[in-house]
């Protein structure tokens, strides 16, 4: 079985944890690696720190836009992290892949999403980013920004063409995700925007049950089937 609380805070302290790695060489798996792998770290640790003046110096120095550190984690996906868009869009401009994973599948956009930066959102997307990839833990974009809540986020993802209906890992949905972490501003947007309400995880729960469970009662006039 599972709670919503567990799975929330796994990937919250996943993420946490992932920052304070500290950057090392970029991966051999990177395709733009320069002759001087120095400067790969170089980039590496400015976009950790988001130091926008190192980045700048190390993309000048030839530094590969697509560096990797050992955990995979790109620049890019660094700047998002942060819900640094001028760093991000820099990023972009130098050639950043904006579908580049880290090991763990953690996108740029899952980031950006996690962050609730809608503007940093809408810029991945617009970049190119894909709505469909799954981390590790088998959790979409999507269930990054129902989970914490981030409305504006959740409207430029649906706006991009994610389906709000789709059931992800234990057949829950976003709607599911927002009520059970008690987010009624997403919870409004995602009904806006058509979320059903009669949907079941595999539990046999409802967004209505799940809210009602985890300690949001107050949710329960938007999640009752009208």
């Amino acid at each position: 079985m599972y709670t919503f609380r567990w799975s929330m805070a796994g990937f919250a302290s996943w993420l946490s944890a992932w920052g304070l790695v500290a950057c090392v060489a970029a991966s051999p798996a990177s395709a733009q690696a320069p002759t001087n792998p120095n400067l790969n770290a170089q980039l590496l640790v400015a976009a950790r720190q988001a130091d926008a003046a190192r980045v700048e110096r190390a993309l000048a120095q030839g530094a590969a836009p697509n560096s990797r550190n050992r955990l995979g984690k790109t620049a890019l996906l660094m700047a998002a992290e942060k819900g640094d868009l001028a760093l991000a869009e820099r990023l972009l401009a130098a050639g950043s892949d904006v579908n580049l994973a880290a090991i763990n599948g953690v996108t740029p956009l899952m980031a950006a999403c996690y962050g609730g930066n809608a503007s940093l959102v809408r810029r991945l997307l617009a970049a190119g980013a894909k709505i469909d990839p799954v981390d590790r833990m088998h959790k979409p974009a999507i269930v990054y920004a129902a989970g914490q809540g981030h409305a504006e986020a959740l409207d430029a993802l649906i706006a991009a063409g994610v389906d709000v209906n789709a059931a992800h890992e234990h057949s829950l949905t976003a709607l599911m995700w927002a009520a059970g972490q008690g987010h009624a501003d997403a919870v409004r947007l995602l009904l806006a925007r058509g979320a059903r309400l009669d949907m079941r995880d595999d539990r046999g729960l409802t967004a209505a049950d799940i809210a009602r469970q985890t300690g949001h009662p107050d949710l329960l006039p938007l999640l009752v089937a009208r």
